[in-house]
C-alpha cells in the first residue's frame, strides 16, 4: 500500500497561516506528502528543512533534495531539531508539522517488523543505528516492565496475561518473528474478545514500537523546543494518532498559552511566566467522511494547532 498523507491541506494551509514565504520545517518527513505540498505553496525565496531517521524516507528526500534547491533533508530525529538547525546557522523558523504516525510502507514491509499483519523478524526500529530492537522488549524486559508497557503504551486490558505467556513462552525459545509474537497474544486473549474490535495484537504491538522508538518520550521533550523555535505568528501543527500521545500535545499546548503556576486566589501574577501563544484548535481537527473511507488509517488522526506569540 503506498502512502497516502493523513489531513494533509488541514495541515498545510495551517501552518501557512495565509503565506507564502519564510523558513518552514516538517520534524517527520515520512514519504513527503505533506512537504511536497508545502513546496508548491511557497515562493523561490522559501526554505524546508525536513528531519527524519527511516533509510527508506532519506532515499525519498534525497530525490526531492536534487529536485528543489529550497529542500534540505537533516538525518535526525525531531528531538534534535533546535541544535540541528542551530548548526546551519537557524534559530527561528515560521512554521512546523509533525505528522506522528508511522507511514504506510513501514507497516506493510514484513522485515521492518512493524506488521501484525505479515510474519517478519522483530524490529520496529524507526532509526536502524538504534541498539534496542522488539527483539530485546519481547526477550529481555521482565515480566514486570512487559505488562506496564503494554497496559500504559496500548491501554491493553490483557496486559499481565499477554506479559506472562511472553515470559512463559520466551524461557522455552527465543521469540524472534512477528508471527510467533502474535500466536502468543492470541492465546492471551479470551475468544470471545479476539472476535471483536479488530486484530488482537494491534494494542500490544503499538506499545512495543512505541517503546522501542521511545516515541512519547521524544515527543514531551521536543515540542516546547519547537514553540520556541517559532517567530512571532508562527505555527506549529501536530498530528497523532492515539490518546496517549494527543494528551501530550493537547496539555503541552495548554501549558504554553497558560504557563502561570500561581495559586487561583493570587490578585495578580507574581510567578512571571508569560504566555508563548495561543492554541489555535480549541478541538483538534479530524479527518472528514471521505479521507476516512479512502484511507481507512486515517481515523484515529488529529490535528491540533499552536500560534507563536512573541
Amino acid at each position: 500500500m503506498s502512502h497516502i498523507s493523513v489531513l494533509l491541506h488541514e495541515t498545510v494551509d495551517g501552518v501557512l497561516a495565509g503565506r507564502d514565504t519564510g523558513i518552514f520545517v516538517d520534524a517527520t518527513f515520512g514519504r513527503g506528502g505533506h512537504t511536497k505540498l508545502l513546496l508548491s505553496k511557497l515562493d523561490q525565496n522559501a526554505r524546508v528543512y525536513a528531519f527524519d531517521k527511516d533509510p527508506q524516507a532519506l532515499e525519498v528526500a534525497a530525490q526531492l533534495e536534487q529536485e528543489d534547491s529550497r529542500f534540505k533533508i537533516i538525518h535526525a530525529s525531531f528531538a534534535d531539531i533546535q541544535a540541528e538547525l542551530a548548526r546551519i546557522g537557524i534559530t527561528e523558523v515560521d512554521g512546523i508539522m509533525a505528522d506522528l504516525g508511522v507511514s504506510s510502507p513501514q507497516l506493510d514491509q514484513a522485515e521492518r517488523g512493524f506488521s501484525f499483519m505479515q510474519d517478519g523478524p522483530l524490529d520496529m526500529r524507526m532509526d536502524q543505528r538504534n541498539a534496542l530492537s522488539a527483539y530485546e522488549v519481547v526477550n529481555d524486559y521482565s515480566e514486570e516492565n512487559l505488562s506496564r508497557i503494554l497496559h500504559e503504551y496500548g491501554e491493553e486490558r490483557f496486559a499481565r496475561k499477554i506479559a506472562h505467556n511472553i515470559c512463559v513462552s520466551r524461557q522455552q525459545a527465543p521469540i524472534r518473528t512477528t508471527g510467533e509474537l502474535i500466536e502468543i497474544i492470541k492465546r492471551s486473549i479470551p475468544a470471545k474478545i479476539r472476535a471483536t474490535g479488530g486484530h488482537p495484537a494491534k494494542r500490544t504491538f503499538q506499545a512495543i514500537r512505541i517503546e522501542v522508538n521511545q516515541e512519547l518520550t521524544v515527543l514531551s521533550e521536543s515540542l516546547d523546543g519547537m514553540i520556541d523555535l517559532l517567530n512571532d505568528g508562527g505555527r506549529l501543527c501536530v498530528i497523532t494518532f492515539h490518546s496517549l500521545e494527543d494528551r501530550i500535545v493537547k496539555n503541552i499546548f495548554r501549558k504554553n498559552e497558560h504557563p502561570c503556576t500561581c495559586p487561583p486566589e493570587f490578585p495578580v501574577c507574581v510567578c512571571g511566566k508569560k504566555s508563548k501563544g495561543t492554541v489555535v484548535t480549541r478541538k483538534p481537527i479530524l479527518p472528514g467522511e471521505e479521507e476516512m473511507e479512502t484511507n481507512p488509517r486515517s481515523k484515529s488522526a488529529k490535528l491540533r494547532v499552536f500560534e507563536r506569540k512573541v
